[in-house]
């Protein structure tokens, strides 16, 4: 059987503990904990350290998932989180443009860490027109055309099924080379 360790980053609010507990064939582990800053007025509670899932895609791959914080002043275990990881997804609220920045610093931050590939999971689309949304999102990110950006709703689990199997098939795409 073989594991795949991947991880699941972006910044505050984005979807990331729904992605994962959308999915995972187990209860979570999640280390949410009530807002104490300014932050609150958005959601009443926040990942601390990490959340922690696990879904069976055959009899052959496991992917083991690992939510990181978002908040700024959490995202030293970033760094920890993604030791061993074979890929990661960058998830991102597309409603709230200005967090793009930060999914953006993001993305530089794990670039130093890891070549591993990763996609980017775009939650909240609410152009008409979702080309024009994937585009703005590529360049406010800097990513080229190879890098999927793919729609979901993370309370969705077919939706959260076709980001990580995306991410999937580029990760096997780099262990054949």
């Amino acid at each position: 059987m073989r594991s795949f360790k991947i991880v699941v980053t972006g910044p505050f609010s984005a979807g990331k503990t729904t992605f994962i507990k959308s999915i995972s064939e187990i209860a979570i582990v999640s280390t949410e904990r009530a807002i104490s800053d300014s932050t609150r007025r958005i959601k009443s509670e926040t990942t601390v350290a990490m959340d922690f899932g696990r879904i069976t895609i055959s009899k052959d791959i496991v992917l083991y998932l690992f939510g990181t914080p978002g908040q700024e002043r959490f995202d030293f275990m970033w760094q920890i989180l993604s030791e061993g990881m074979l890929g990661y997804i960058l998830m991102l609220d597309a409603s709230r443009p200005e967090t793009f920045t930060e999914g953006r610093r993001i993305l530089e931050f794990f670039a130093t860490l890891s070549d591993a590939p990763f996609v980017v999971g775009a939650t909240r689309i609410t152009d008409d027109d979702t080309t024009k949304a994937i585009e703005k999102i590529r360049k406010e990110l800097n990513i080229d055309g190879d890098v999927q950006i793919i729609p979901c709703n993370a309370m969705e689990k077919e939706d959260v099924k076709k980001v990580l199997l995306g991410l999937l098939y580029d990760i096997l795409k780099t262990l054949d080379k």
